[in-house]
């Protein structure tokens, strides 16, 4: 009697065995995992099949071969209705055309008019002479729709005043044949390029790409993206809209004094500084023109001053943010005294 060891040991390679048996697929189907469709719209279906080594040598491209898809099972035979499609017969549940070469193992297929009974996951199968398979480890689910699918809008490039920007917008073509129109509700002008385009699933989109230089009066403006779907007679839209965030350096900065009119020496002012800036202004200060040159006064977006005779004169304040400063107009701060230099009054 074998040792326990060894028991273990080939119990563990026959059910290795077993499973890789059992695990063995006479076909090999890929295709998408999922797909969105409007309802009374087409869907292609990317399809493609392999057949491993095991059973190459019964498969021969010169024979007629058919493609069939079931719904919802893998099973296949009399007394089963999950058929919908079989490309030998000329009266099927579902419309559609195998597109796709199947001599060359291509079985993409296009379903004409769905309704939201189509709903569900479908298996491929293919009907030759003598080889006859299904994958049963490869679906593909149809979720069928009234709305299409939102687009989607991303961004290529840094999002800042004075540099050339790239927005994209990409939605869904279930169906090439009709696929969606993008168009764009921008704060500018634009010039967009539309293409159809490829997914690495070899599921189709239109990509609309409008480019145009940042300006800081677009930051915070909406910009939209909108899908308009031909189904029939009519059409379904679907939008997309997002809100422009552009950094740009301080603006509209502007130094004010209060009070405005003539003080007197003793008195005491308040200079303010504002400004637009994103990110925000992160430092504020004030100039003194003195003898023709500025001097640096304060810092901070507020300054107090308790005046005296040498205080009068322009000020202007400077805003700076990381992306670069903004300088205000000058400001005359006039002042009540005696003597008649810059910016006094006298009495």
């Amino acid at each position: 009697m074998a040792c326990p060891e060894n028991m273990f040991f080939l119990i563990g390679l026959f059910m290795s065995g077993v499973l890789a048996c059992f695990g063995k697929r006479d076909l090999i189907a890929t295709m998408p995992d999922r797909l969105d469709v409007l309802t009374g719209s087409c869907v292609q279906i990317p399809c493609a099949f392999y057949i491993p080594d095991q059973n190459d040598y019964k498969f021969n491209s010169t024979i007629l071969t058919s493609g069939v898809w079931l719904k919802g099972s893998t099973k296949f035979g009399e007394g089963q209705d999950n058929v919908r499609f079989h490309s030998s017969k000329t009266v099927n549940r579902y419309q559609g055309n195998i597109t796709g070469n199947m001599s060359q193992k291509n079985c993409t297929t296009v379903f004409f008019n769905v309704t939201t009974s189509y709903s569900d996951k479908y298996f491929f199968r293919i009907e030759s002479q003598p080889f006859r398979a299904t994958d049963p480890d490869k679906s593909v689910n149809i979720d069928v729709r009234d709305l299409p699918p939102s687009p989607i809008i991303t961004v290529s490039g840094e999002v800042k005043e004075g540099t050339p920007v790239s927005l994209n917008c990409s939605a869904v073509a279930p169906c090439p044949e009709h696929p969606p129109e993008l168009t764009w509700t921008l704060p500018t002008q634009f010039t967009p390029e539309n293409q159809l385009q490829e997914n690495p699933d070899q599921t189709k989109s239109i990509l609309s790409t409008v480019t145009f230089t940042l300006s800081y009066l677009h930051h915070e403006k909406n910009i939209t993206c909108t899908a308009v779907y031909p189904v029939g007679t009519s059409n379904k839209t679907a939008e997309h809209t997002m809100m422009l965030n552009v950094s740009f350096s301080p603006k509209d900065t502007l130094a004010s004094i209060s009070p405005a009119g003539p003080v007197l020496v003793g008195s005491c002012v308040n200079l303010t500084c504002s400004s637009t800036a994103n990110p925000p202004v992160t430092n504020f200060t004030w100039f003194q023109i003195s003898g023709g040159k500025p001097t640096q006064e304060a810092s901070g977006q507020s300054y107090t001053l308790n005046v005296t005779v040498g205080d009068g004169g322009l000020y202007y304040c400077e805003a700076r943010n990381s992306h670069g400063r903004g300088k205000s107009e000058e400001e005359k701060l006039a002042i009540k005294g005696k003597t008649g230099t810059l910016g006094t009054i006298l009495d």
